[in-house]
């Protein structure tokens, strides 16, 4: 069983209003120089994640929403502390997260 961990907000904030894609990148080049396989994905609207999400956590996203999903909590939690306004939480899979 896997532990994911996500920060989740709308399209429109990760992609216009917060600097994700330099976060992302940062994060990236860190792990290239330490020789740490990529544990984190950046995903649109995924559907499956979308309705486990609104069943299981207090809050509903927008239609048009992105995610960061990780392996890492840390690296979450450190998100949430940097972005702020981004909903936070986990869930469990028996697979590999393998975005299409």
């Amino acid at each position: 069983m896997y532990n994911y961990y996500f920060a989740a907000a709308s399209q429109s904030f990760f992609l216009y209003q917060e600097p994700i894609e330099e976060i992302l990148r940062e994060r990236t080049q860190y792990y290239n120089s330490n020789n740490k396989e990529i544990d984190f994905w950046f995903v649109l609207n995924m559907k499956f994640l979308n309705t486990s999400l609104n069943a299981n956590q207090s809050f509903n996203l927008p239609d048009s929403f992105a995610a960061i999903i990780s392996l890492d909590e840390k690296f979450i939690q450190w998100l949430k502390l940097r972005v702020s306004f981004v909903h936070t939480g986990s869930f469990k899979s028996q697979s590999l997260f393998i975005p299409e």
